[in-house]
Parts: C-alpha cells; structure tokens; sequence
C-alpha cells in the first residue's frame, strides 16, 4: 500500500504505475480516492475546530458559573451539547470515509522499482542469467512421481482417499530425503547468518490483510470456520506479522530470519499434465527466509536473498536460472520479484522453484511496522524468499540425480542428513 501523501501529490505517477501493470481498470480509483480523502481532510478540520471551540466554551462556563451568572451558563451548555452531537456525527462520517479511503488504498498497486521490465504477464519475464550447465541425458527420465513409485516412496491414491485430490503421502526414503532437504536448507541458512524460527501456523485476518492483497488472499487462504484464523499459504506471513504494531530499534536492523512451517493453499482451478503429481498441491512444506531493514538497504538484501537459493540449489548439483519478473507478473504489493527456476531434465525446461521479493515499505505500512531512528520514526522495509520448498525442488532434485539404472545419487553435501548414504536404490 503506498502512502496517501504520496498519492495526493503524485497523482499522474500513480496512474502511469497502474498503466505499467496493465491494470486500467483501477485508473479511476485514484481520482476517487483523491475526492475522498480531501471530503475527509474537511472533516477533520471541521471536527478540530469544534473541539477548539469546546474547550473555549468550557472555560467560558466556569467563569460564568463562578459569577453567579447560572442562566447564562446553562445557555452556554445547550451550545456545547449541539457541538458534542454535531461532532459525533463528524466523527461517524470521518469513519465512514477513512475506510472507503482505506479500501481502495489496499487496491492500488505499489510503486515499482524503476528496473522493473514492462510486461503483461508471466511469459515476458526477462532471464537474468544461468547457474551450472543444464543436462540431458540420453536415458529417458520418468515423470516425477513414477521415479518415486519405483521407491515404494509415494501413494497419491491412498491420498486421495484420505484427503482428496492434491494431497500425498511420502514414504521410505523418499520421505527421508525431503526431511533431508527441509534440514539441510535450515542449516544452510543458519550458516549464512539467518535466525531460525518456527512461527505459528494460523493467523488472524489482520495480519492477512497486512502481508497480502485481497485477491491473493481469496485465491489461496482457508480460513478456519467460525474464528478470526486463516490457514498460512507461507510461512512469511507469519513471520512478517511477527513485527505487527512493533516500533523497532535502528540498532537491531535488519532481522534476518529463516522458517519452517507446512503451508496450505487453496490452488483453484484446472491444471496440465506437468503441474501433477507433487508440482501444485493444498499442502507442502518449506523453509523461508524474510528480512525486516532499513528503507536503503533493501536493495542490497534483495540481492542476497536470491542469491542464497541459487547457491543451495548449485550445492545439490542442480542449475538453476533467475528470472526478473516484469510488471505485470508483480503482485500489487512488490516492488520488485526475481523467481529462481530449477531445470528439468524430463522437460528439457526450467520451472519455478523459488520467489524473490522485495515489497519496500507496503507491509509495514498496512501493519505498523516502524523504526525508531536517530532522526524520528519512518517505516521498515520487508523482504522474502523461499529458501526451498521440497515438492518442487524433489521433483529437480530427482530428475537431475537420476542415474542410468535407476538409482538417485545423493550430493555430497545432503549425505549426512540421509545418514551417509551416497545413492537411493
């Protein structure tokens, strides 16, 4: 959410942003908002003028009161009683408008970086650049969750039974081997600095709200039938919310933290052969890293956030590509997104395995996340992205350590969290 300051003096950058993300639709909503917020700035003068005048008249009573002049007084007092009722309904209307303001604000994309590629969609994403040499081999690779059948190491059918479609059960040492990642991807990031943490898996609709837009929020939440509690899609938006309302110490920044937790998504609507399987599902896991900085920092974290799961990918022998993700593929909320793409063998393409975002200042805006700095107060910057979330990388980390009879090898670096073992037979 961009501030309404801005907005009021910057109304033409505003609508050149909106153009940018190919959403003219919201062109009007700036222009709206404008209105509304001048109809509520009156008010507010209004209503600060009458409780002026209040304690005017207050005193005005005492001195009246002390001369014996009662009569006069109670007119006086009819008078503060119509201000107290004229200001009521001020404040009612205030209300009313600070929401409508409010509302809309939620709407209206942020401001993106300048760097941003101008594109409509997802398919004029830029690449940025390559890491390791993608390989064919020249055996065949099976679709992911055939390799995983020959292990004895999934059962979708039982899952579906159980849960319905979109869920799974891992066994044996394939279930071994994404515990092996989701530890390995923990200490790789305590290595790197990081504080692990483990945040709560629900969360109230105010910190929803906070972290993601409204859209976001009903394509993926599921809230908790009859409680103020939503299910988390991923576990950065419980540790964002970690600091709502929080003023924080400039001397403290940044935070730097890693996260486990299970996520559940709705994942709505149809999707292709290659999106099976483990690829899109309700419920996964994954470990996370978020960062909560100065505003003139953000950019140097942004670059180590990606970077930190290009190198654990690279650790598993695994190429990986960044991609800059243009406008229109940025959610309302980020300034900038790099995704990171794991190649596929079996598809002789890459495919998203992680999301790098930087959302500026839009979160702590929405939940109050302020600094407390040597020249005043001002709002932190956050920033996110998936240190790896085992499904997806499962399915790269087996077709690129298939090997010719069957086998998968283990990288030298997953080995002593598979308990030495060197190759899956």
């Amino acid at each position: 959410m961009i501030d309404i300051k801005f907005l009021r003096e910057n109304p033409e950058v505003v609508k050149e942003n909106i153009k940018k993300k190919f959403q003219d639709s919201k062109l009007p909503l700036v222009d709206e908002v404008i209105e509304l917020d001048q109809q509520r700035r009156a008010i507010q003068q209004e209503a600060d003028a009458l409780k002026a005048e209040k304690n005017v008249i207050s005193k005005q009573i005492g001195a009246l009161m002390g001369q014996g002049k009662k009569e006069e007084a109670e007119e006086v007092k009819k008078q503060v009683a119509q201000n107290a009722q004229k200001l009521a309904e001020l404040d009612a209307k205030q209300a009313e408008l600070e929401e409508k303001v409010t509302n809309i604000m939620m709407i209206i994309p942020n401001i993106i970086d300048p760097s941003v590629p101008i594109g409509k969609d997802d398919s004029e994403n830029v690449e940025v650049q390559k890491y390791g040499e993608p390989v064919v081999p020249d055996f065949e690779i099976p679709y992911h969750t055939e390799i995983m059948e020959k292990f004895n190491g999934i059962d979708l059918e039982a899952a579906r039974r159980v849960a319905g479609n979109g869920f799974y059960y891992l066994m044996g040492d394939i279930a071994r081997l994404h515990s092996a990642v989701i530890s390995y991807a923990r200490d790789f990031m305590i290595n790197r600095g990081f504080t692990y943490c483990v945040p709560p898996f629900m969360i109230r609709s105010n910190v929803v709200t906070g972290v993601m837009s409204f859209a976001e929020m009903d394509a993926m939440m599921y809230k908790i039938e009859g409680e103020d509690l939503y299910l988390i899609g991923t576990s950065e938006h419980s540790m964002i919310g970690k600091f709502i309302d929080q003023i924080v110490k400039e001397e403290e920044l940044p935070y730097t933290l890693t996260s486990y937790s299970p996520c559940f998504r709705k994942e709505k609507g149809a999707h292709g052969l290659e999106e099976r399987g483990v690829y899109r599902i309700h419920q996964f896991e994954k470990q996370e890293m978020i960062v909560v900085c100065k505003p003139e920092e953000s950019p140097m974290w942004f670059d180590k956030l990606w970077q930190n799961t290009v190198d654990l990918f690279r650790s598993l022998d695994i190429p990986v590509r960044t991609l800059e993700c243009c406008s229109g593929d940025l959610a309302d909320l980020k300034v900038k997104s790099v995704d990171v793409e794991a190649w596929s063998p079996r598809q002789k393409k890459y495919f998203e395995v992680g999301s790098c975002s930087n959302l500026g200042d839009a979160q702590a805006r929405r939940l109050k996340i302020r600094v407390d700095g040597e020249n005043g107060k001002y709002l932190a910057h956050t920033l996110n992205n998936t240190v790896v979330a085992p499904p997806r990388m499962l399915i790269a980390f087996l077709e690129n350590n298939l090997q010719a009879d069957g086998s998968v090898r283990i990288p030298e670096a997953l080995r002593p969290y598979m308990g030495g073992m060197t190759e899956i037979r």
